[in-house]
């Protein structure tokens, strides 16, 4: 990578121009401060997606990917970008999908390291790719489960959740694959055969979900209901729904510290601290240690035991669909989407 200062000023400081994978990138006003607490500027951000990019390509080439951008930086508003923003390169591709609305959107889908240069340069944070690649939109490739630690837990908690989860891919002859989220949480990977689609997928999810309950009754939930939940580690499911995503690995994440999101082994996770793996920690580590996900794609499994549990939760428990986000269209054999407190008070003919 090397660096010119381009003609002109933006903003408070000069614009520079990367040279990135053979293109030059403009990154406008470098020296913004986007982390105040460390003191990590705008450039720091765009320089690290650069020293991180073969890692990230690998989980976000020919995908569709959403854009989390905070453009004042971790202490200002933050929005996703869904559709391509006017005014791209035309070496930034694009792939249509569909929403859950039935709208039909150009989304961006990275393809080179320039590509990441420029989202940075838009004050992109975090990178969400949808689980499936182009040319097939709806046949997920990944069955993606995020360890969500609910208030009174913390990350060791979902470790320990993780470990147990583990257990269970395994009796369905599943591999997974695990990171941090940058926060408490723990996303874990899950490479499947594109043989299914979103609603299938995401009732596998469900299934993965009740059977870890059932061995951590105590420890872990999938009550999609907030007060039904408790001091447990709840396993968010419709983070399985189409169109909605999860930060990548190596993606930056909206705390103080700048954390990323981090690919981490099975034997990693019990001793790991989040607050280890940040914008400036990150590309040493990787140098260190490696890519901890390569490879994850070499071996996708299927889904067909998994599904054989969705069909027994059914059968002998009389345990179904579960809520969709309240975005979303009803969906067949969906239950209603009122909690509980609230049902109960209806059927007592209270106001609610």
């Amino acid at each position: 990578m090397t660096l010119t200062v381009a003609s002109g000023a933006v903003a408070r400081s000069p614009a520079v121009e990367l040279e990135v994978g053979g293109r030059e990138v403009r990154v406008s006003n470098p020296d913004k401060v986007y982390f105040p607490e460390p003191g990590i500027t705008k450039r720091q951000v765009v320089e690290y997606y650069v020293a991180v990019a073969d890692p990230l390509l690998g989980v976000l080439r020919d995908r569709p990917t959403h854009l989390k951008r905070f453009v004042d930086g971790v202490t200002g508003e933050f929005f996703y970008q869904k559709r391509l923003a006017k005014g791209a390169p035309d070496y930034v591709e694009t792939v249509q999908v569909r929403f859950p609305s039935g709208r039909a959107a150009d989304v961006l889908c990275p393809t080179e390291p320039a590509v990441l240069a420029w989202a940075a340069n838009l004050g992109t944070f975090d990178f969400h790719p949808w689980p499936v690649r182009r040319p097939d939109v709806d046949a997920p490739d990944e069955l993606r489960i995020d360890l969500d630690p609910q208030p009174g837990t913390d990350f060791a908690d979902a470790a320990v959740v993780g470990a147990t989860l583990r257990e269970v891919l395994t009796d369905a002859g599943l591999v997974g694959w695990p990171k941090t989220s940058g926060g408490r949480g723990i996303h874990v990977m899950v490479p499947i055969r594109p043989e299914w689609d979103f609603v299938a997928v995401r009732r596998c999810v469900i299934a993965i979900g009740r059977e870890v309950c059932r061995r951590l009754p105590e420890q872990a939930t999938v009550d999609w209901w907030k007060e039904e939940r408790g001091e447990r580690v709840f396993i968010d499911f419709n983070q399985a729904a189409r169109d909605r995503t999860i930060a990548s690995a190596w993606s930056v994440r909206g705390t103080p510290r700048a954390t990323v999101s981090f690919p981490l082994t099975w034997a990693d996770l019990p001793d790991a601290e989040p607050d280890d793996f940040t914008v400036l920690t990150g590309p040493g580590l990787l140098a260190e240690r490696g890519d901890a996900h390569a490879g994850l794609h070499d071996a996708p499994a299927g889904l067909e035991t998994v599904l054989e549990w969705v069909e027994r939760d059914q059968r002998d428990h009389d345990l179904g669909d579960m809520p969709y986000p309240p975005e979303y269209p009803k969906m067949p054999g969906e239950p209603k989407r009122v909690q509980p407190s609230k049902a109960r008070a209806d059927t007592l003919g209270k106001q609610v």
